[in-house]
């Protein structure tokens, strides 16, 4: 395992097993799974539904809690000091552990100000090792680092070979945040699984595409994200640290970026919209 080191201090695994879109009931089996593989950085939020899953997963393994790295993400509708000190504590039962190794705020809206003080006092009590965002443009978190007594530790972003956030990441090592990439497949999007520059470069270290991107990642010092309910494809996620990618490997990689989004820009109104329904669609579920 490749670790990167937080501005505060704190070691964090480059490379970790996410839980979206994995289902409550197979969430526990699949975090199991994972931890025998390998992995000890697990990446949740209350969104996901299956905090209380992981949490299941924690306290059945036989890794001591000290050795595992915990992410989970304060949901909008959580936003606001009073409710998201309340969620964050709410989450801690979840996932039956008394501290968190990360928090971030999922989503750049609403009343992300009043939340980021909720966990900065929880960060101060000791509850949280390290606290974040996510979804954060550069300019949102050019302000945060700057109007805020603790900068954020962590920024994750959508990141893959298509979108490759340069400026984002830029920006991030100027202000000393740590990128991390969610999505880093880009959920199969646009073929990517089949993208013919990719599967060359794999064919010549013996490896899947999907292990020449997180490679590709590690390589640029980004944290990164992997999902998967199948073993076998755990398995083979974390078997990236055996070679590396040539200068001219990554030079071939960045060509392929397209500097847009596969999912959505989160500086729309119309992106707001949608948050605006998802908050509606889950209010009383979190």
């Amino acid at each position: 395992m490749e670790y990167v080191t937080l501005n505060n201090g704190v070691k964090m695994p480059k490379l970790g097993f996410g839980v979206f879109q994995i289902s409550k009931e197979d969430c526990e089996d699949c975090v199991l799974e994972a931890i025998r593989v390998g992995y000890r950085h697990i990446d949740t939020a209350q969104s996901y539904f299956n905090e209380e899953e992981v949490g299941n997963a924690i306290a059945k393994c036989s890794v001591p809690r000290e050795e595992l790295f915990i992410t989970t993400k304060v949901w909008i509708d959580n936003y606001g000091y009073e409710k998201a000190k309340q969620s964050v504590l709410n989450s801690m039962k979840k996932l039956k552990t008394d501290y968190l190794d990360l928090v971030l705020l999922h989503q750049p809206f609403s009343d992300y100000y009043g939340a980021y003080r909720a966990l900065e006092e929880l960060y101060k009590a000791g509850k949280i090792r390290a606290i974040g965002v996510s979804n954060f443009y550069p300019d949102r978190l050019a302000d945060m680092v700057a109007f805020n007594e603790i900068p954020p530790q962590v920024n994750q972003v959508e990141t893959n070979p298509l979108y490759q956030q340069v400026i984002a990441q830029e920006n991030m090592i100027k202000r000393n945040v740590q990128m991390e990439a969610w999505a880093p497949f880009g959920e199969g999007k646009n073929n990517m699984f089949a993208n013919p520059v990719l599967k060359e470069i794999g064919e010549k270290y013996k490896k899947s595409v999907a292990q020449v991107i997180l490679r590709w990642l590690m390589q640029r010092d980004i944290v990164a994200l992997a999902k998967s309910t199948h073993i076998e494809r755990m398995k083979e996620n974390f078997e990236i640290f055996d070679f590396r990618l040539s200068e001219q490997d990554m030079e071939t990689i960045r060509e392929l970026d397209t500097n847009t989004s596969l999912f959505f820009n989160h500086q729309t109104p119309e992106t707001v919209d949608r948050f605006v329904g998802m908050i509606n669609d889950r209010k009383g579920k979190i």
